[in-house]
């Protein structure tokens, strides 16, 4: 992703606003736009995290889950995600709608993340294939080592991450069932609900 790229700014009910330069909306504390951050695990339940790439403005080099960005004006959130998957790890997952929450955290004194995120899960049997202009490392890892991992050494996670890894754990935790790729029920309750009036 590109700098140059409009993300979408937005109040704390998702309602658009305007839009301004990724760089813009990361400058100082930030201000609060729409993102999505998203959660693949593969039939054996383990969940595919990724090193941020060292040229990352915010918080290169540290590790996070599979998938985070943002949705272009008028890209409903799902397609979004689609996108970038398949231009980050080259490979495509079963979603699902889990929760949104806003957050914000300072990386340093000119920048930080002000987000309203979209959290979805997604299963896949493909082997990722990364986009190392984005991805420095990843790894499939199993969510009782992941949880030790962050207990011991939390500073090596974005905080993101762990605000939603916590969250999952605590209310979504179906999610992490060995196999739920061939159970998955139909989620078209699930769908986030500006996916549906088209807002994102």
């Amino acid at each position: 992703m590109h700098d140059e790229e409009q993300l979408i700014l937005v109040d704390g009910d998702d309602r658009e606003i305007a839009s301004v330069p990724k760089a813009d909306a990361h400058l100082g504390s930030g201000v609060l736009h729409r993102a999505f951050s998203l959660f693949v695990f593969n039939p054996q339940g383990e969940l595919l995290v990724q090193q941020r790439a060292p040229v990352k403005r915010l918080w290169p080099g540290y590790w996070s889950n599979t998938c985070c960005s943002h949705p272009r004006r008028g890209e409903k959130m799902q397609r979004a995600i689609v996108r970038r998957l398949r231009e980050e790890l080259g490979m495509t997952a079963e979603l699902r709608f889990l929760f949104k929450f806003e957050y914000h955290a300072q990386y340093d004194a000119h920048g930080a993340e002000h987000e309203l995120c979209s959290v979805y899960a997604g299963w896949s049997a493909e082997r990722p294939c990364a986009n190392v202009d984005e991805i420095a490392a990843w790894r499939y890892v199993a969510p009782q080592a992941l949880q030790a991992e962050i207990v011991r050494a939390p500073e090596r996670f974005t905080p993101w991450f762990k605000i939603e890894w916590a969250r999952v754990l605590r209310a979504h935790s179906w999610v992490l069932a060995a196999n739920l790729l061939r159970t998955l029920p139909d989620n078209s309750a699930d769908i986030d609900p500006f996916d549906q009036a088209g807002r994102g």
